[in-house]
């Protein structure tokens, strides 16, 4: 596609193009530029993206986006065409880039869309191990990476930006995906990373305090999740189902706001739900549940273990039905799930007591890892907990008093600092620390974990909250490796 064709279907002025070339790929970074390049240059507060200009065009980019008017003469001497977009339409632009380029890749196949605080995740990950159990083919994007029958990559967003959601998107499809299960963030649907997707079904899980610092209030925050159900089913062509949790009271607000068809579940018996889930046995490896639906009550079991999974499950199986498969099918693939990794996941050790590892990082979702772990912990709960930098920093006395006032013992440590300093951030999070409750501060990670490990006893149970699956520490703007299940083993081999 020439780039005055590209301009014309995305609906970029294109007047003061001198130069048509063939573009045979788009990105952001100017290390993936290929011969056919349209490098694009991100508005960025750490660097001005236009220094790379040279270094795609070596690389072999033939035409650029700039949102300097002053780099169009820059770009052009480098021998590259050179578009100037004012970089508050970059949102609006870019994704109408990337759907014109890729000619609406999730066209194909049924793309199935998860928001919300806690749970997108798992949700996600249980989706795709249902379908996959159904012998379809179904792939899983988000945090834990991008994920086909045949490979998995990792990725440095949740949900990429637009032009690389895009291209993953496009590998689905030349993958020859059934189905797609999506986590969509609260960052990405405020910078419409994901608008003119064609999702099939979307799911609400619920709504707690988290990214402050990027939203501003609860309600911006709550407003940029809403999107995903208001806003971008308005994009597509295809049938839309939401699924909301309306044990959420904000859950319960949007199902009352919606306007396309919805399905709702619960987890609490007295809130009216199209489909209501209550557990009956719950343990940490597994976890049994009635489902009480418009056609009939089943009683399943799940190889999850927590409580609050029940809550997942529920999700993960409604916004199916959403989706439009069929819950007899359903049913038959709970019993061989397995946990996602980083959450609530048992790190296998020779040991007489547990040690568990979650990506637990917001208030809401520590309380109830906790509240999983107490009722199956016959000695005392052991909690190695932090705060990221560089994020809101208003949760972290709230994580503080979650893990303390749950806990027999709290150890606050340092967790992704980035930027900024780890002694700060766990002070603030020691800040919180309920009333009388024991907690002692070791900044250094390696070695909160280790005196956990030394500290515990028989029939204890250690949660080592926040990373997960994480494999990293972030320091700075560096990554360094380390992966809290590898210094369980290392500590206890000491």
């Amino acid at each position: 596609m020439t780039l005055r064709e590209l301009c014309a279907r995305s609906g970029i002025a294109e007047s003061g193009i001198g130069q048509s070339p063939e573009i045979k790929h788009l990105t952001l970074d100017s290390r993936l530029v290929q011969p056919g390049s349209l490098f694009v240059c991100m508005p960025s507060n750490r660097q001005d993206s236009h220094a790379f200009l040279p270094t795609a065009a070596a690389a072999g980019a033939v035409a650029t986006i700039v949102h300097k008017e002053s780099a169009v003469a820059e770009a052009r001497a480098l021998g590259l065409e050179a578009i100037y977009l004012p970089a508050e339409s970059y949102p609006d632009t870019l994704w109408q880039l990337a759907r014109a380029f890729y000619n609406s890749p999730t066209a194909s196949y049924k793309l199935i869309g998860v928001t919300g605080t806690n749970g997108k995740t798992t949700t996600a990950w249980i989706m795709r191990q249902m379908l996959t159990a159904l012998g379809l083919r179904a792939g899983y994007l988000g945090t834990l990476g991008f994920t086909l029958p045949e490979s998995s990559i990792e990725l440095n967003n949740t949900t990429p930006f637009a032009l690389e959601l895009y291209a993953r998107l496009d590998e689905a499809r030349t993958a020859n995906l059934d189905a797609l299960c999506m986590e969509v963030s609260s960052h990405a649907l405020a910078e419409k990373r994901a608008d003119g997707l064609e999702f099939d079904a979307a799911i609400f899980t619920n709504l707690t305090q988290d990214h402050l610092d990027f939203h501003g209030t609860l309600e911006a925050y709550a407003e940029a999740k809403f999107r995903l159900f208001s806003e971008l089913p308005l994009q597509s062509d295809k049938p839309f189902r939401a699924t909301i949790n309306v044990a959420d009271p904000v859950g319960q607000a949007f199902a009352n706001r919606i306007t396309q068809p919805v399905l709702t579940f619960s987890t609490e018996a007295n809130i009216e739900a199209d489909y209501h889930f209550t557990a009956t046995d719950v343990q940490l490896d597994s976890i049994t549940f009635d489902l009480k639906t418009p056609t009939g009550n089943h009683r399943l079991t799940a190889g999850l273990g927590g409580l609050f999974n029940v809550e997942n499950l529920a999700s993960a199986i409604t916004g199916l039905i959403a989706a439009g498969y069929s819950l007899e099918d359903l049913l038959e693939t709970t019993q061989n799930l397995k946990p996602v990794p980083g959450r609530f996941e048992n790190v296998p050790i020779e040991a007489d007591f547990r040690v568990i590892v979650d990506y637990a990082h917001t208030p809401d979702a520590l309380e109830k890892l906790l509240d999983s772990v107490r009722p199956l912990t016959a000695g005392r709960v052991i909690t190695v907990v932090g705060c990221g930098g560089d994020r809101d920093k208003t949760k972290r006395p709230l994580m503080g008093f979650a893990a303390s006032e749950r806990s027999d013992l709290t150890i606050v440590t340092s967790d992704n600092p980035r930027t900024e300093d780890p002694e700060t951030i766990v002070a603030e999070v020691l800040d919180g620390i309920a009333p009388n409750r024991p907690a002692i501060a070791i900044v250094d990670r390696s070695g909160a974990i280790a005196h956990a490990v030394s500290f515990a006893s028989e029939n204890d149970v250690v949660v080592i909250a926040g990373k997960g699956h994480e494999n990293y520490q972030i320091i700075g703007h560096e990554k360094f490796p380390f992966d809290d299940r590898d210094f369980v083993r290392e500590a206890l081999k000491k």
